[in-house]
């Protein structure tokens, strides 16, 4: 047997995007504008949620303040590797790296996942029945489901990473992806990877999945319960942003991991998407529909001075 697949496996070939230098320089830069984009934009809705008195005691903005700093998370644990490499001929991560680097990106993930749709209960309180809304969505029980958010999250993540490490790897290490995830590392595995696979679909692909049924069950929910056309219109007015975020993070996640991974190749394009893409967006869609937000934003500007200087 050759010596090479003795030895387990020390490091993984990331295979990113390009190998042209020019090509490669180019999506440095645009790469480099949408990370600095999420920081600004999710910075900022965190920031303006914090100094406004209002949108700090509001249940939805509390929670959305935790949203942006879930996106920067989930953001950060990918972005900056892919921006390194852009600037390197090989493409390497440690094995280690790459196992911490899965186990974050599953925690933060699925901690996202379960603050979505906490958010769509928010949602569903506050539209169905407004009369007992900031008693049931109280600020103890919002810490509480974002507690229960990133416990939700560590637990799923665990379960992965634990599968994950359990198989040996001691053959190819090219990984068909610009980071670390467990559909491309288990496909290198030298074992029969069957049960593992069905073990990580069923985790990745149920939670994904009923997060995104328990979701739209709430929406179509709320336009029953709504019978004039009126209130309806003002409820999808309300529900609008949230329901373009959940689309941009529940199709790309249910489209990679719903399905077997050994069968199936990752597009690159659809990591790009709710990887870099959506937490960038994220922040544009809350505040370019809500008034309150862009309203909060204005009086933090006008209290740091920055728009006075402007006039004078």
């Amino acid at each position: 047997m050759d010596e090479n697949q003795t030895e387990g496996v020390k490091e993984f070939i990331l295979s990113g995007f390009s190998h042209t230098s020019s090509i490669e320089a180019a999506l440095f830069a645009l790469f480099l504008f949408f990370y600095v984009s999420t920081w600004v934009g999710n910075v900022l809705i965190m920031v303006t949620v914090a100094s406004d008195r209002y949108l700090n005691s509001s249940p939805m903005y509390f929670l959305l303040g935790n949203l942006s700093f879930l996106d920067l998370c989930y953001s950060t644990i990918t972005t900056p590797k892919l921006l390194a490499d852009f600037l390197q001929n090989e493409k390497l991560i440690p094995y280690d790296q790459c196992i911490v680097q899965l186990f974050f990106l599953h925690f933060v993930g699925a901690a996202e996942m379960f603050l979505l749709t906490v958010m769509a209960y928010d949602r569903y309180v506050a539209i169905c029945r407004p009369l007992y809304y900031t008693t049931v969505m109280s600020r103890e029980l919002c810490s509480l489901f974002v507690a229960a958010s990133w416990i939700g999250g560590f637990t799923h993540s665990i379960v992965q990473t634990i599968l994950t490490i359990c198989l040996p790897f001691c053959g190819p290490n090219q990984v068909d992806n610009f980071f670390c995830d467990v559909p491309p590392i288990i496909k290198l595995a030298c074992a029969d990877t069957f049960v593992i696979d069905l073990l990580m679909v069923s985790n990745s692909g149920l939670i994904s999945t009923s997060s995104f049924v328990v979701l739209v069950s709430s929406y179509t929910t709320i336009l029953v319960k709504i019978r004039s056309k009126e209130g309806r219109r003002k409820a999808l007015s309300t529900c609008a942003s949230h329901l373009m975020v959940v689309t941009l993070f529940f199709g790309p996640c249910i489209f990679i991991y719903a399905r077997p991974f050994s069968t199936f190749s990752v597009d690159k394009m659809v990591s790009v998407l709710y990887n870099v893409i959506t937490p960038m967006l994220n922040p544009l869609i809350y505040t370019l529909r809500n008034k309150e937000v862009k309203s909060a934003m204005q009086k933090l500007w006008d209290r740091s001075g920055l728009g006075k200087n402007q006039e004078t």
